[in-house]
């Protein structure tokens, strides 16, 4: 049986869209391997969403030539956003490289694996209108056997000036609600505890017939509804489309995690305008504020870009005052790297010098360290529900699980095991983790 090892760059996207290459795969005869030594074929499933994600992945490809030359029958393949974006390129430029697939052309792997007998290199990168692999069934990897993620839909038709996706996993489509419902069913079978329903923009989901119309906060309550004792999370909302219906179904069942993603990107009205995000800070700020009406608990994140094109130091500073007035319990913290052929790259300057970039984004940094560790702070004291995903890195002793609002939790094993529910009071914290004690 042949061997395939697969590496895998970026967002849990790529971990969704990796897991059902594997399954497409092992119908052909492969077998996932964890030993890079012993593989027939290499796959790098990659991500252009920052500069620097690219870089990582050329260099990785740089370091499997040595590979390749002890092992004339091995076969590199790039997988993906970087493969839809460069194409051509990643054959010019890297002669390790034989194989490059988009993100819809992952069907055809295997017909183009069996042209390397005619000693040819091959590409899939055509974007697809309708493909979903909503009847593949991922093969978990990477797994402590008790969160999985589910991908629900593919593609983004936003347009954020800054970003690539559009350009990489092309139009919005959402994936058949029952082949979701059946996959979600087989895992919690399977013991698994924890979904995340992914998504570019979840909340755009909807699958509709002539029999049916289901949408995000639909599909939603039917996930929560396969079993209490599985928790749901999703991933991500755009804060344009987020809607009270949705909020209330999040409040209405408790095994749907008390956590938004809501990325901001940035507390600028100017910025946001020529980022083409389509909604105000003001609008924004009504957001949250519906959000916390209906779950006073809810913990939310965000994402921010420091340094977009033509930013202000007084657009900095409505970032930061953004920041405070929501008060963040984590974020994914970037400077603006400039993507090509992005509307932005087309239309705007790239003119906030690097070494300000870095200069304004330590300064975000540094206030959400503050905001999320008086976050922790005001959860010490308080009992939470934990699920128990795995031991603790630093100490065996120990279990690591995550609360509903989706922060970490360091306690004691005592008699419990992977995949529990245990009652956990808070007794300590850090900016970036909860310690406590198991109660009854």
């Amino acid at each position: 049986m042949n061997k395939v090892f697969i590496e895998t760059y970026g967002c849990q996207m790529n971990q969704a869209d990796s897991e059902v290459v594997l399954s497409i795969l092992g119908n052909e005869g492969y077998e996932l391997t964890t030993d890079i030594k012993l593989a027939d074929l290499i796959l790098v499933n990659t991500c252009s969403i920052r500069d620097n994600a690219e870089q990582r992945v050329k260099s990785r490809l740089m370091e499997l030539e040595s590979l390749k030359k002890k092992n004339s029958k091995l076969r590199v393949g790039v997988l993906g956003c970087m493969a839809e974006r460069l194409k051509e390129e990643l054959f010019e430029q890297n002669k390790v490289v034989d194989l490059v697939v988009g993100p819809d052309g992952y069907r055809d792997i295997p017909v183009l694996l069996s042209e390397f007998h005619r000693g040819q290199r091959a590409f899939s990168v055509m974007l697809s209108d309708d493909e979903t692999y909503s009847e593949i069934k991922p093969v978990r990897i990477d797994t402590n056997g008790v969160s999985a993620f589910v991908s629900i839909m593919r593609g983004c038709e936003n347009f954020c000036s800054y970003c690539v996706v559009p350009y990489t996993r092309g139009k919005e489509r959402s994936r058949d609600y029952e082949s979701i419902l059946d996959e979600v069913r087989d895992l919690f079978e399977k013991g698994f505890r924890e979904v995340t329903l992914l998504g570019q923009n979840v909340n755009s989901y909807l699958y509709e017939n002539d029999e049916v119309k289901i949408d995000f906060s639909k599909l939603m309550e039917m996930v929560a509804l396969v079993s209490p004792l599985l928790r749901v999370r999703f991933s991500t909302s755009h804060p344009k489309d987020i809607s009270e219906n949705l909020v209330k179904v999040i409040a209405k069942y408790s095994n749907i995690c008390k956590y938004i993603h809501l990325p901001i990107q940035s507390g600028s009205a100017n910025v946001l305008k020529r980022m083409n995000r389509k909604y105000t800070p003001e609008q924004y700020l009504y957001t949250i504020d519906m959000i916390r009406k209906y779950i006073p608990d809810c913990s939310i994140s965000t994402d921010i870009i420091a340094g977009f094109c033509g930013e202000t130091l007084e657009d900095h500073n409505e970032t930061l005052e953004i920041m405070s007035r929501v008060g963040y319990d984590y974020a994914f913290m970037f400077h603006y790297s400039e993507r090509p052929n992005t509307l932005a790259a087309k239309k705007y300057p790239d003119d906030v010098p690097l070494a300000e970039k870095k200069r304004r984004l330590d300064q975000i940094i540094t206030l959400q360290n503050e905001l999320s560790h008086k976050s922790n702070m005001n959860d010490i004291g308080k009992k939470f529900e934990v699920l128990i995903e795995g031991e603790s890195k630093r100490n065996k002793e120990e279990f690591f699980g995550r609360t509903s609002q989706n922060k970490v939790v360091v306690f004691n094993k005592e008699n419990n095991r992977i995949g529990d529910y245990v009652n956990v009071k808070i007794t300590s914290c850090t900016s970036a983790t909860l310690m406590g004690e198991k109660v009854n």
